[in-house]
């Protein structure tokens, strides 16, 4: 067995919920399942998903990784989303939040996505009014989410095919516009 000292995946999500007083109806929202998936999971009424989507989302929620889980396999092809996503981890540690507590700021329907970010399945939002809520949550001052953002979208660029070497000064005096407008809108 794994780390969980021989626990079964449904003991360790059940254990879980109970633990941090989590809803079964919330952390199937947060996971993107039914309540019902969550029900038949924990009671064993169906095997414990082989799905790495969803186990990856139950371990982020968890703050556990996936292999904890027997069934989980490595997924081929693992795309990450680097540099944004281990500040973005590191932040929510060094606010001394749980998963589960960041997650609980946000609107239900943006949670699910969050897990995924957290998972390194989908890119932090390039949105800044979207970001800016995550800077609220996580009390990033103005340049700290301002270099997220500058972060995100050269990564955005690059994979469009931008190159950034050669539009430089372009860059340049697009970041440099955008914190202007960013200092001004406080």
């Amino acid at each position: 067995m794994k780390n969980n000292a021989m626990k079964k995946s449904s003991k360790l999500v059940a254990d879980f919920l109970q633990k941090n007083k989590l809803h079964k109806k919330e952390f199937a929202q947060m996971i993107g399942v039914t309540l019902s998936y969550v029900y038949n999971l924990i009671d064993e009424n169906v095997p414990f998903s082989t799905r790495s989507t969803t186990l990856e989302r139950i371990a982020v929620v968890m703050d556990i990784n996936p292999e904890d889980f027997i069934e989980y396999q490595i997924p081929s092809e693992v795309e990450s989303y680097g540099e944004n996503l281990l500040m973005l981890k590191d932040l929510i540690k060094s606010n001394k939040l749980s998963t589960v507590e960041f997650l609980k700021m946000f609107e239900r329907k943006k949670r699910l996505e969050l897990v995924d970010i957290l998972r390194g399945a989908k890119p932090i939002q390039i949105d800044y009014s979207e970001l800016k809520n995550i800077a609220v949550a996580l009390n990033m001052s103005n340049e700290e989410l301002f270099e997220m953002w500058k972060k995100r979208m050269i990564e955005y660029l690059e994979q469009g095919g931008f190159n950034i070497e050669k539009n430089k000064k372009l860059l340049t005096s697009m970041f440099d516009c955008a914190y202007e407008t960013m200092k001004s809108d406080k």
